[in-house]
């Protein structure tokens, strides 16, 4: 607790008595990783994470996943970004403090952060769970302006402190570790699976088996989906089908577009990567749904009859609200579905960045945040 003191010799007296100044905030001081730059590898810091609220909890950080988007972001490939700027929005850990009006979690209890800390939670988006979509600025987990003005700061530290309703609660069938990125590449394969409807007797291509397709393809499988991988290469084939694929085809293989054509209802392209468009819109059967959840630097050039032709959609989907995250981790530990991970230590961040960009990673890298102090 910060100390508060009267200077009695210029302080006027009110009242015949002294007045006592607004207590000063108090800020928690913890060790982070930050990028200080976007040209620049990610260096260990300190940053401050504000006092805790009325409806605050203060969670000491067991894991944070790396997620593609971190990369993009502090790169400025999204656009620019405030620095020194600490990324990471797939946090395990557990309550070490409540504030005083908290009544969803206590002291102790396992617990998430993903990419959303505050929404305006009264419009129309927010109202029916769809926080991420708020129409008043939805408040990201880091690189976002809070309500107080300041820039948020994410899960590549020792601690964070949210609002008791943006943390959801990891059930005890989910290690912490393969927890953490369902916080973000489990609820943004989960959301469009769901959103369009995907069950038994629905035909799904999975593009890519990486953070993101490793996640969907568990997903839709368990979803009761026949579940097809289009990757560039069957190097990871095994994987695929251990994962829950019924089939695995290369798209390196002019084959595969050739002997597939209107074989799918969704599609779910998970990579951050510029693809042929046309091509696999081309797999889509009449009526059918493209959705695109990786999100690539570039720009995607679609040609319109390839959507006219078969009544097809092209679409794109976010993460989900608070609601359906929890949704998604209950669903997750009740199929047994998990992220598979590599747990690095915070000095393996930046080696981690650029194995994420050469695909040298399976499935997913989790930092160890006991080791952001060291």
């Amino acid at each position: 607790m910060a100390e508060v003191g009267i200077d009695t010799g210029s302080a006027r007296k009110v009242d015949g008595f002294y007045p006592i100044p607004p207590e000063e905030p108090v800020m928690t001081r913890v060790h982070a990783y930050a990028a200080p730059s976007e040209a620049a590898p990610l260096e260990k810091t300190v940053i401050e994470r504000r006092e805790l609220g009325a409806h605050d909890i203060l969670i000491d950080i067991a894991f944070a996943g790396i997620c593609h988007s971190d990369i993009h972001t502090v790169r400025g490939d999204w656009g620019p970004q405030s620095y020194p700027l600490a990324p990471g929005h797939e946090i395990a850990g557990t309550v070490a403090a409540v504030g005083s009006d908290v009544t969803r979690h206590s002291v102790g209890d396992r617990v998430g952060v993903g990419c959303l800390v505050n929404s305006c939670g009264e419009c129309r988006n927010c109202e029916r769970g769809d926080e991420q979509f708020c129409s008043r600025g939805a408040v990201f987990t880091y690189g976002s302006t809070d309500r107080d003005g300041s820039i948020t700061q994410g899960g590549y530290s020792e601690q964070v402190v949210v609002t008791e309703s943006f943390a959801v609660r990891i059930p005890d069938a989910l290690a912490l570790d393969v927890a953490a990125p369902l916080l973000c590449a489990g609820i943004t394969t989960y959301s469009p699976l769901r959103h369009w409807n995907v069950g038994p007797g629905s035909r799904v291509a999975v593009v890519g088996l990486g953070g993101l397709g490793h996640m969907a393809v568990q997903i839709a499988h368990a979803l009761g989906a026949e579940v097809t991988v289009l990757s560039q290469t069957l190097n990871k084939k095994d994987d695929g089908l251990r994962l829950g694929a019924d089939h695995y085809y290369a798209t390196s293989d002019p084959e595969t577009f050739a002997s597939l054509g209107g074989s799918f209802d969704v599609i779910l392209n998970t990579v951050s990567a510029v693809v042929d468009l046309r091509a696999y819109l081309g797999l889509l059967d009449v009526g059918g749904s493209m959705v695109c959840v990786g999100a690539p630097a570039e720009p995607l050039p679609v040609q319109v009859m390839s959507l006219i032709g078969g009544r097809r959609s092209l679409a794109g989907s976010n993460i989900g609200g608070i609601r359906e995250t929890q949704e998604m981790l209950d669903f997750c530990a009740e199929h047994g579905i998990a992220s598979e991970i590599e747990v690095i230590t915070a000095a393996q961040i930046n080696e981690a960045y650029d194995r994420v960009l050469a695909s040298d990673v399976r499935y997913r890298f989790v930092i160890d945040a006991s080791t952001f102090a060291d």
